[in-house]
């Protein structure tokens, strides 16, 4: 019977000490579900906003446009990953089914969401993933911050721009981070190292 109850509490204090284990993922997983359908729905919102920017004859804007597209598919692809490693499969992305306004607004619109995320959403994020212990997690959320403070910037640019410029511009997109560059890319992304070589180029 002592061997018996010794072995019992045994698992009971096992099972006890692996019960927080699994309850500290769960504002990691919210939080990266969450993610997870703000970017794939705004991906889904850049591409609708570069098309309606090339409709307006605004190809730097378009093309813009075109690359925060593509770093908001690489970020939704990266939270995507990280809530299959904690046992989610299924995320449910985000869409975009409205009309886009004028390229102006648009761009307005855009600004004020990358703002958001990077003084908002992604801080928080990161600090409980970082409480519950979740790397993978943080260093999605860390590229996914990185990328749209750059974007803050080039959307402000772009807006002060649009009245005289209508011309084109190509960016650079790394694949791995989404860090987004106009003119050229760095030798190596100062977010992820990755090499000039395997970045996306945009038009």
């Amino acid at each position: 019977m002592r061997a018996g109850l010794w072995t019992a509490l045994g698992a009971l204090a096992i099972s006890a000490i692996a019960m927080p284990a699994v309850a500290q993922s769960d504002k990691t997983v919210a939080n990266l579900k969450a993610a997870y359908i703000g970017e794939s729905t705004a991906s889904a919102k850049y591409a609708a906003y570069a098309r309606k920017a090339d409709q307006e004859g605004f190809g730097a804007a378009a093309a813009l446009f075109r690359a925060a597209s593509l770093a908001e598919k690489i970020h939704a692809a990266n939270h995507k990953s990280e809530l299959a490693d904690l046992g989610v499969t299924d995320p449910k992305p985000g869409k975009y089914t409205a009309t886009p306004g004028a390229t102006a607004a648009n761009i307005q619109d855009a600004f004020k969401g990358e703002t958001y995320e990077k003084d908002v959403m992604y801080p928080k994020m990161i600090k409980e993933a970082e409480a519950e212990g979740q790397d993978g997690a943080l260093r999605s959320f860390t590229y996914a911050i990185e990328a749209e403070k750059q974007h803050a910037v080039l959307y402000a640019a772009a807006l002060k721009e649009l009245a005289t410029v209508k011309s084109k511009a190509t960016y650079f997109v790394c694949p791995v981070c989404g860090s987004t560059y106009k003119g050229s890319a760095p030798t190596d992304c100062p977010v992820c190292a990755r090499s000039k070589d395997e970045f996306i180029k945009v038009k």
